[in-house]
């Protein structure tokens, strides 16, 4: 390896570090100022130009959360959060039902829209539910990000990896959900039951918390911003791009007379944004540097080990740099492979279902994770703990299932 190579791999593994655990002690470095300094170096050490560096950050994606924290801003102000909060206490009070809840639910809403903007608007709604019922946030959070990822693999529009997939590969939207949308209810299933059984020995039997007060609502602002987020959903079904829909939507919401601006760009999670951006540089210059070629270069040859053995590497590659530029890397070897679209199929399936194996394997862990911020730290181990089980079981039934 070249003297640029080796600074991109020390590079990538320190940033993937913090990523991971949150810190660097005794440093007071968090995830987005490791993803800066992590995108600052791999420029100052030549592994990516400053003009490779500013194309490699995807300005979509960074749109699409902007825009989608915006709408979140929009109904957090309205009271839609508190007032789902008191229905949400009023129908159940088993902890254990509202765990299995906030799965299915995340992974329904994230088979309809892109899987990260589905974490954006939920998780505040899940730290202020179980703020008020009383219960530790971490597992309900888990339960957001797993039930996402899990939910996503039924549809293209689920994440941005299957996008690719199925326009590269022109798969339709009906072929895509008749192949992968049993995948996605099996591993919901799946997901939900880990859950219980790892998480719920932690939880009380019932919720004892008096439902919330009625909150303060904002008729108008509710109304229009309630509006505007079933308009996004529409829209994305009809085929608008996502960061196209989310900006036009907040857009329409920052067009007010009722609302300071101020107080909308104060709940903007900002250090989210930064990382993303280090983020997208740090991983070009992995890709620059030539190390998860070279990767997949020594384990496979075309179509690795057969299918099996191509899901195996995917889940691999998913977690060393996550799930997209995994894509991105494997997309010829599934082009390669006797049946072009199942290998497809499967490629999409395992990228997606392998985000649930560690915090850095999926854009909507990170998300979860850095929105939860001070008032819930889920750790590295605390997460894989409960996702080693769950990506080796759904994956194991993605693959039978596309057998």
């Amino acid at each position: 390896m070249t003297g640029t190579t080796l600074a991109a791999v020390a590079i990538f593994l320190l940033t993937y570090l913090v990523l991971g655990l949150g810190a660097l002690p005794p440093l007071r470095l968090d995830r987005a100022g490791a993803t800066l300094v992590g995108a600052t170096l791999m420029i100052v050490c030549g592994v990516v130009t400053p003009p490779q560096a500013v194309g490699a950050i995807d300005l979509g994606t960074l749109a699409l959360l902007f825009g989608m924290m915006i709408v979140a801003a929009n109904l957090r102000l309205a009271g839609f959060f508190g007032w789902t909060v008191a229905r949400v206490l009023g129908v159940t009070r088993s902890p254990r039902l509202l765990l299995v809840l906030t799965t299915c639910l995340s992974g329904v809403l994230s088979a309809l829209v892109v899987n990260d903007t589905v974490c954006v608007l939920l998780t505040p709604l899940v730290l202020e539910l179980t703020a008020h019922a009383g219960l530790a946030p971490v597992p309900f959070l888990l339960a957001l990000a797993m039930g996402a990822n899990a939910g996503s693999v039924a549809t293209v529009v689920g994440n941005p990896q299957n996008m690719m997939i199925a326009t590269l590969g022109g798969i339709s939207y009906a072929r895509f959900a008749a192949a992968l949308a049993p995948v996605a209810l099996g591993s919901l299933a799946i997901t939900s039951t880990v859950l219980v059984v790892a998480c719920g020995r932690g939880l009380p039997a019932t919720i004892t918390a008096d439902e919330p007060p009625p909150p303060r609502m904002d008729v108008v602002l509710l109304t229009k911003s309630v509006l505007v987020s079933l308009g996004l959903v529409v829209a994305m079904l009809m085929g608008v791009q996502p960061p196209l829909a989310a900006m036009a939507g907040a857009a329409v919401l920052l067009v007010t007379r009722r609302v300071e601006p101020g107080r909308v760009y104060e709940l903007i999670d900002w250090p989210l944004l930064v990382m993303f951006a280090g983020l997208f540089v740090v991983v070009e210059g992995v890709e620059r540097a030539g190390i998860a070629a070279w990767i997949v270069g020594r384990l496979s040859g075309g179509y690795p080990g057969g299918p099996h053995g191509f899901v195996a590497l995917t889940a691999a590659l998913s977690n060393l740099v996550s799930n997209v530029p995994a894509v991105m890397l494997l997309g010829k070897a599934a082009a390669a492979a006797p049946d072009p679209e199942r290998a497809r199929l499967l490629l999409a399936m395992a990228s997606t279902l392998a985000g649930n194996l560690t915090l850095v394997g999926s854009v909507a862990n990170l998300i979860v994770v850095s929105q939860a911020g001070p008032r819930a730290r889920v750790g590295f181990w605390e997460y894989a703990r409960v996702g080693a089980p769950i990506t080796l079981l759904t994956l194991a039934w993605g693959a039978w299932w596309l057998r």
